[in-house]
């Protein structure tokens, strides 16, 4: 199942070109925003799966390019990432394991514009990310039952201002820097999530294609490692990491959009700065 928030944060259901609205199906949950929206059906999936699934039958759909898509996770309480996750030509070593937290607050949906800041940045850089939600509270996890605390899938921009001072959290939590979605893809959707092709297009050149097959550590090894230091809860996000080899500056007026296979919808942006910097 492919879940959506679109409009005023409704919920609905990706299929095809149309999305199907299923709001109705959990109205009595008595959220008070979308984010614990979405946790509550995360929590209690095997209940709200069956609601959901009857709220798609027969139900009247609205065409996707006449909604505004939201992030399907719009304030996860963390958004752990992972640096340097990918065998390259330039980096054929796994290397030690490198993670980093990014600010919740830079998460922005598809369509939005990415604000590149007044900082004296070296380059931007958009990389393009398989993240995936976790479904139930997961610490020191094995590699064998890492998988089952996934609850899905989604698509991941991990916006990068690269030599500013601070480190990692410092160059990517800037606002707008972080867009993630426009679905949710449930686990049972993705057979192997470590054999997805992930692609960037750059304006309308194709930058980036590569499969998550080439992640140094795949999931369950990822997991266990992050999971060895901090304690993840139900709608953390953990983004996997990125191919470096095709990275190139991004700059004011450039349109980002990213495809992974399967997901069912792609994740857009477009840039802007106000000092019209080049690289």
């Amino acid at each position: 199942m492919k879940l959506v928030l679109y409009n005023n944060f409704q919920l609905g259901v990706l299929q095809g070109d149309t999305i199907v609205p299923v709001g109705d199906s959990v109205a009595d949950l008595g959220h008070h925003n979308a984010q614990e929206l979405m946790q509550m059906i995360i929590n209690d999936w095997d209940a709200m799966q069956s609601r959901i699934e009857s709220a798609t039958e027969g139900g009247n759909g609205v065409a996707l390019d006449t909604v505004t898509l939201q992030s399907p996770l719009p304030r996860p309480g963390q958004l752990m990432c992972s640096a340097g996750n990918y065998i390259e030509p330039g980096q054929p070593e796994r290397g030690l394991f490198n993670g980093f937290l990014k600010a919740n607050t830079s998460i922005m949906p598809t369509g939005s514009t990415v604000e590149l800041p007044d900082a004296e940045a070296s380059v931007f850089h958009f990389e393009p990310e398989l993240a995936l939600v976790i479904g139930k509270r997961a610490s020191h996890l094995s590699q064998a039952d890492a998988l089952d605390h996934v609850f899905g899938y989604t698509q991941f921009i991990d916006v990068s201002a690269r030599g500013l001072p601070g480190g990692f959290f410092l160059g990517k939590s800037w606002h707008t820097f972080a867009p993630l979605g426009p679905a949710l893809v449930t686990a049972d959707e993705v057979s192997n999530p470590n054999d997805l092709s992930v692609k960037l297009w750059v304006n309308s050149t194709l930058k980036h294609d590569f499969s998550t097959g080439d992640m140094a550590r795949h999931i369950p090894e990822l997991l266990e490692e992050i999971t060895s230091v901090i304690t993840l809860e139900p709608g953390d996000v953990v983004a996997t990491g990125t191919h470096h080899e095709a990275l190139s500056p991004i700059q004011d007026g450039f349109v980002v959009r990213l495809e992974i296979e399967g997901f069912g919808h792609h994740l857009e942006v477009s840039v802007r700065d106000s000092l019209k910097r080049r690289w």
